[in-house]
This record gives C-alpha cells, structure tokens and sequence, in this order.
C-alpha cells in the first residue's frame, strides 16, 4: 500500500530532504501535494521532478507565475489558507514551514484526522493547549521530525514503563560559539553565527542553535510531546525533569532515564534523513537505513552542562515554559523578531537575549486556550519587540 505524503515548506532544508528520503522508497511512498510560502521557482522545480497532483504557495500574487511553471493538470493552489488545505490531502503531512507561520498547517493536519510528521517547533510551543485538543480528533497522529524528539519518541517506544521515567535528557551540539564566554561573544559576526558544526540548517534555525534558543524552545515541545500525554496514567514528567546536556559529537540524539537508574538513548550519525524517514514509517520502521553507525570505527563521546550564562536564551526558554500559557508564543515571537534583526545587521548575537527577556517580563499572564488568545499574544509580544528594537536603534 502506498502512503501518500504533502510536504509544506517543501522548499526548505526539511522540505527537501523528505523528497530525498520519499525518493529513497518509491513504491512505498509518492508525495502527492508540495507547498511553500514565497519560493516559487524552486517550487516549480519542485513540481517538475516530483509531478505531485497540487502545489500550494502562501503568496497570492505568485499563483500566476506558478501555475504557468508547473506540468499540465497539476492543480494549483495559493493565498493564506493554502498551506493548511494542503496540510489535509495526503495520508502524512511533513511541515516544514519554518516559524509561528506553520501554525495553520499543524491545526488543518491534525484536525483532519491526519498524520503530521512534525518539524515546526514553533507551533506546538506557541499554541500548546490549541494544538492539544487538535491532537485529540479521530484519527490525528503527531510523530516529532526534530532529530531530538524523535529519539525520545524511540526511547519510549522501546519501553512500555513509562510510568517509570524519571528525566529526559535532550543533546544539543553547543552551536557554533560552544565554549565561550560571553565576553568572546560580544563581537561575532552574522557569519560567525550561521557557521553550524555539525547540522545543515536554514539561516533562522541556526542563529537559535547559536544562542541554544533552539534548544530551549526543544524543552518546552518536549514537555508539550511528552510531559502529560493523554491516557498515560502516572506518566509525569515536566520542565524539572526535562534537562539539556551539550553533546559536541551529535551522535547521541536524546536519552531517557528511568526510575532505577537505567538510561536508553538513541544513537546515528547526525542526519535528519532518519527522523523524517521515522515519521513517514511510524510505526513501522524505514527500509533504507539513515546514519548508521560503523560500531568497528574509535568513537569518543563528550557530554557537559550548558552555560547559561554565555547562552542566557536557554533559560528564558524555561522561564516563559514555567509561566505556561500564552508565554511560550511571546517567547517565540519576540526570538523571531530579534533573530530577524540580527540577521539583517541591526542588532548584536548578545542583543538577541536581552529583546526576549524585555517582552517575556512584560507577559500578561493569558492562559492561551483559544487559537485567537494566541495570536492575539503573538501580535502583541511581536509589538513590545519592535519597541525594544527600535529603542536599540532599529527601523522597523
């Protein structure tokens, strides 16, 4: 049987590393669906090779342009709704949109009944209690891309005891700067902060495993993936137990331990070719192996604790996850706004913390139930951003 599959933000580096990997398995998968927010000319490439029966772009007034570029018969689709319509016309959905912007598509995946292979972070720590009862339509499957959660997602899967976890431990790489004082980090360039170790990233997502804002936004989908999954009686583990450890070699992608000591993690070499391939299969496994390890090679294997002090935006992550609510979207909003203005040269890397903890201060304590409590919050942290950008000297 084969499994079709839409792959929103298909443009980007999950988008098109899905295509790799539905490339790999073609009697087993075909992608049905391809949609992206502004990239066109690397859609309609997209379409040509792939030939899915629609293509989606965000950008109303790039529909013409797409619709002239893609083969015969394709239907094509575009405005704001577009992404999210897509989201529910393939058996899985991978959403790759990078941001708050992938919001919709999660909320028109899941409430459809569907699997969402998910990569956007941004939305299940924005709209955790929205996307929750999402969760809970008939039918709906949510299995993380993110290379760390989907080894948790592994670890526990391998242990029916999960009334018997006692912590989570997610890796991070430590970034580009891993190591540093914050006083050597006062002066790094944009280029100094895109210049990832070990992951293939795009520009946003890098600039926050830069300032482990990433892996702090990982700790708080950790704790909305597995702190309270719904039917799992005396399974409780929240922000005190989920905890970050550097690991430089990202070999070891998460790690559960248990009540008696014992620690399962899972191991590859780094590539999100796994994760994804995990999410098309789950729970079956992918036939192609991704990362395999040659156990017969020397391996060294390192793991510190991460210096919040040089990297404060790790424990404002937890700070805003504490508060609950809508904290976690201004937390996110207020990260997207300053990552943006680091990038374009208006702001410093140190200044990036510093915009996020003003408008975290200012938090108005909304429990955000309601999609419209969410937004509502975003605009408002996105505002309090600006403000404290332009009182650093940015036009916005």
């Amino acid at each position: 049987m084969t499994t079709t599959v839409a792959v929103v933000g298909s443009t980007g580096s999950i988008g098109t590393q899905t295509i790799e990997v539905v490339a790999a398995d073609p009697d087993r998968y075909r992608i049905t669906a391809l949609a992206a927010g502004r990239s066109v000319d690397a859609l309609i490439d997209q379409a040509r090779a792939v030939r899915p029966e629609v293509v989606a772009i965000a950008d109303a007034g790039l529909r013409d342009r797409l619709a002239a570029g893609v083969p015969e018969g394709t239907t094509v689709l575009a405005g704001a709704e577009a992404l999210a319509e897509v989201a529910a016309m393939a058996d899985v959905c991978v959403n790759g949109v990078v941001g708050f912007a992938g919001l919709p598509v999660t909320l028109g995946c899941l409430e459809a009944g569907k699997r969402l292979a998910l990569a956007n972070k941004e939305s299940l720590i924005a709209a955790g209690p929205v996307v929750q009862r999402a969760r809970r339509t008939p039918g709906a499957e949510l299995v993380p891309v993110d290379s760390e959660h989907a080894a948790v997602h592994q670890c526990l899967r391998a242990n029916d005891e999960r009334a018997r976890v006692s912590r989570i431990q997610l890796t991070a790489s430590g970034g580009p700067f891993r190591g540093r004082t914050r006083d050597e980090l006062l002066d790094v360039t944009i280029d100094d902060a895109l210049a990832h170790p070990t992951w293939s990233m795009g520009p946003k997502i890098t600039i926050d495993s830069s300032t482990l804002m990433n892996k702090g936004l990982e700790v708080i989908e950790a704790n909305e993936l597995f702190g309270h999954p719904a039917g799992d009686e005396g399974f409780d583990v929240g922000f005190d137990e989920i905890d970050v450890v550097v690991h430089p070699q990202s070999i070891v992608h998460s790690m559960v331990t248990y009540s008696d000591g014992s620690t399962i993690a899972q191991l590859s070499d780094p590539t999100m070719h796994l994760p994804i391939g995990y999410a098309l299969a789950y729970p079956d496994r992918f036939r192609s192996p991704f990362g395999a390890i040659d156990w017969t090679q020397p391996m060294t294997l390192e793991f510190s604790a991460p210096d919040t002090e040089a990297f404060p935006c790790l424990e404002l992550a937890y700070v805003a996850g504490r508060l609950g609510g809508t904290a976690p979207a201004w937390l996110s909003a207020a990260n997207e706004e300053a990552v943006d203005a680091f990038l374009k040269g208006g702001i410093r890397w140190v200044d990036i913390p510093l915009v996020i903890e003003t408008v975290l201060d200012a938090h108005d304590g909304d429990a955000g139930t309601t999609l419209e409590a969410v937004l509502d919050g975003d605009a408002h942290a996105r505002a309090l951003a600006t403000a404290e950008l332009g009182r650093l000297g940015v036009a916005r």
